[in-house]
């Protein structure tokens, strides 16, 4: 069988050529669930607000191994700045194109044709396979694999491993596996000052001015010096934002957005803490809200990571790392209620832009990972 007539390729075209628009699911799991069925999976169809979700499992013993992902994708943008319509799964010069196929439609296709053929080698498996797709990752993810999680947990369901299929390649296939996440905390501070005429700033406050050498303390501050397996806490300021526009007004307020990216090396209790702390000691009147978007989560290595390794060492000779770089995923909602949760699927350097793509050589490599990883998870052999 050529690359071209391989059935992962045909299930990744049709998945994108859904407009799956977060939270917008366009019938992908339904697609998805009518091929898991017949497998003797049992599916549950979970919706809330607004939000489909699909929990389907194989089997009842331990252990369990997952497969996790979401159908939703980001917006396109003009559709006229792609290079082929995002949502035709075009093939040209031996890449897929099409919104979603690099995050992450192809990684889904590779996951159901993985255990369509790890299935049929070995109908009475030990142990139980699982999917838990969303349409809510790419959205707020309030009514996703969070809600999933919450329902798992009400049923006492154990799993064992996760892999969850984002983009984590960066430059060959299986050259970065992701064994955690940092969190993100954000926060919005308005600054209070007294509105005046430039001319007479003696009669106004201004709250840029006073704000200045707490931003600069912020920037500069060492939150923490991260640890084995994660970078430093970093701070970032995304908008600043004072004044009505005109040269000859002092502002009365000056609004501020910022964010850390947190290691487990620190808390978001810890970090909330601190900020407040300085803002304080520079006498500021302020108003600050707080958002937490995620807490960090780390694998430490294990079996999950191991078998990962070896798959894709077995399949295309890459050594891979473990990274936890990047933004949040759905791999933090995972982590509450599974011991083993790693992140693994194709290159990710297209992702959220116009003319999204994945290589479709790429195609048969990632589903053969996938199989081999639960082989050995479920045979202990990594060639059945």
């Amino acid at each position: 069988m050529t690359v071209l007539d391989e059935p992962v390729l045909a299930l990744a075209e049709a998945l994108i050529r859904q407009p799956s628009v977060t939270p917008d699911d366009a019938g992908c799991q339904a697609m998805l669930q009518a091929r898991l069925e017949p497998l003797g999976f049992q599916c549950h169809v979970l919706a809330s607000g607004g939000v489909v979700n699909l929990w389907a499992r194989r089997g009842q013993d331990a252990p369990l191994v997952v497969f996790a992902g979401h159908t939703d994708v980001v917006p396109t943008g003009p559709a006229e700045a792609w290079r082929h319509p995002p949502f035709a799964a075009t093939r040209h010069e031996g890449q897929l194109y099409g919104r979603g196929a690099a995050d992450m439609k192809s990684s889904i296709a590779a996951f159901v044709v993985a255990v369509e053929e790890f299935v049929g080698r070995h109908p009475g498996h030990p142990g139980s396979i699982a999917f838990l797709l969303t349409s809510d990752e790419e959205g707020p993810a309030t009514d996703g694999t969070v809600k999933v999680c919450q329902w798992l947990q009400a049923r006492g369901e154990r799993l064992d491993y996760c892999i969850v299929g984002e983009p984590t390649s960066v430059d060959r296939l299986g050259d970065t596996l992701k064994n955690g996440r940092r969190g993100s905390l954000s926060g919005r501070l308005v600054v209070q000052g007294i509105q005046g005429h430039v001319a007479y700033p003696h009669l106004a406050r201004n709250p840029v001015h006073q704000v200045a050498p707490a931003l600069a303390e912020l920037a500069a501050t060492t939150w923490d010096e991260g640890n084995d397996y994660f970078p430093p806490t970093t701070f970032q300021i995304s908008n600043i934002h004072a004044g009505t526009g005109a040269t000859n007004v002092v502002p009365g307020t000056a609004e501020l957005l910022f964010n850390f990216r947190f290691s487990t090396a620190s808390t978001a209790e810890s970090l909330r803490e601190r900020v407040h702390a300085l803002l304080d000691r520079h006498g500021l009147e302020y108003e600050l809200t707080w958002t937490l978007g995620g807490e960090p989560f780390l694998t430490p290595r294990g079996e999950l990571s191991d078998a990962l390794v070896a798959a894709i060492a077995a399949e295309n000779g890459v050594p891979a790392e473990l990274s936890t770089t990047g933004g949040t995923s759905d791999g933090r909602f995972i982590a509450r209620i599974c011991p083993q949760v790693v992140e693994f699927g194709p290159i990710n350097a297209t992702i959220h832009k116009v003319d999204e793509h994945i290589s479709i050589d790429s195609l048969m490599p990632l589903k053969n990972i996938y199989r081999r990883t639960l082989s050995q998870l479920l045979l202990g052999n990594l060639n059945e």
